[in-house]
């Protein structure tokens, strides 16, 4: 395989992520990772960090967010994952989204995540500050 990232990392960040491994996640970043996610919700925003990155995913686990995988598109420096997120709040707030999650790979570690959602308010109504 050349020209094109190995999609092993995405895998490998979705198995740790479903089985809540931080110290699995923490392999597969770069120190100085940066998450973008759009919106004003309590996860919104650009983090900055490996420590940041796992306190955002904490919180999406924490919001008993269930996570579907539909494909992993692999790119010449990166992969997209395509995926669905949905999760019903004790409170009754519902989160049922389609999103893109955009990893940028440099020297087999991810040192970017872009995620891109089909309905940001309600991802902002169910995380909310």
């Amino acid at each position: 395989m050349t020209n094109q990232i190995n999609q092993k990392i995405a895998e490998d960040f979705l198995s740790a992520y479903k089985a809540h491994d931080w110290d699995g996640i923490r392999s597969l970043l770069h120190a100085d990772i940066k998450w973008t996610l759009p919106g004003d919700g309590m996860i919104s925003g650009t983090t900055v960090g490996a420590d940041d990155v796992i306190k955002r995913t904490k919180i999406i686990i924490g919001g008993e967010v269930q996570t579907k995988l539909h494909h992993i598109l692999v790119g010449q420096n990166g992969l997209t994952l395509s995926l669905n997120n949905t999760a019903t709040s004790a409170e009754g707030r519902i989160l049922d989204e389609e999103l893109a999650t955009v990893l940028t790979v440099d020297n087999g570690l991810i040192i970017k995540i872009d995620t891109y959602l089909s309905d940001v308010p309600m991802m902002e109504k169910y995380f909310s500050k």
